[in-house]
């Protein structure tokens, strides 16, 4: 208990007192995990909407594979994409190996799937007498898509939630891909493994807590916005 509260009150002080090394770790951290959700969205929601109001063959199979993705084990990601960013791999020539972009991709990887089988599962929620409505009023297919995702706007944000909390709380393909670098690669997930290696558990706990805070300040950003949505709606 006495670990906890240390923690605690060792948290406070990394946010409050406005250490530097701290702050540098958290916006990195936002940078970084903000960038892989943006990513994610832009090739999960096309890609889920397809699967909700597609009908091809392998649809069934590519929504398997979605799902199964949401579990994929992040250090399997992290691997992949070392092999491919090393200097012998496919894309070592790029030299993107232990950098910020490396776990950009690293954490784009590991939430596209969830937002994919998410959004997905959302849109085909979505009454079908919407869909039959904008046949009937002539809306061209483009349309029609934009339509669809804004009617399901609501459960969409719960999409872009879970993305980002996929990514903000991976650790290790971050370790595997960014190498855990001072000043360069570390991030709120790598700096508490590193601290509690050290046997300071106590700031761990705090760099765990100011992850908490973190991805509590975003998400109840995204819920206001849903929630005042879900009034308007109304």
């Amino acid at each position: 208990m006495e670990v906890v509260v240390e923690a605690i009150e060792g948290a406070w002080q990394l946010l409050v007192g406005r250490d530097q090394v701290t702050y540098e770790v958290l916006w990195r951290s936002l940078r970084i995990s903000l960038s892989a959700t943006g990513i994610a969205l832009a090739l999960g929601l096309p890609i889920g909407m397809g699967l909700a109001v597609g009908r091809f063959p392998g649809r069934r199979t590519l929504y398997m594979l979605a799902n199964t993705g949401m579990g994929l084990p992040p250090i399997v990601v992290g691997l992949v994409v070392t092999v491919l960013l090393w200097r012998s791999g496919p894309l070592g020539g790029l030299g993107l190996l232990y950098t910020p972009t490396a776990m950009v991709i690293a954490q784009a990887a590991i939430a596209t799937p969830v937002v994919i089988a998410l959004s997905a599962a959302a849109l085909q929620h979505v009454d079908e007498e919407f869909r039959l409505q904008m046949r009937g009023i002539g809306a061209s297919r483009l349309r029609s898509l934009w339509e669809l995702g804004r009617e399901a706007r609501l459960p969409l944000l719960a999409v872009a939630m879970a993305g980002f909390g996929a990514a903000i709380s991976e650790v290790g393909a971050a370790l595997m891909v960014g190498g855990n670098l001072q000043g360069e690669t570390r991030v709120l997930t790598t700096a508490a493994v590193l601290e509690a290696s050290r046997g300071r558990f106590a700031a761990a706990l705090a760099f765990g807590f100011v992850l908490l805070t973190v991805a509590l300040a975003v998400n109840l950003t995204l819920t206001t916005l849903q929630q005042r949505g879900r009034a308007t709606h109304r």
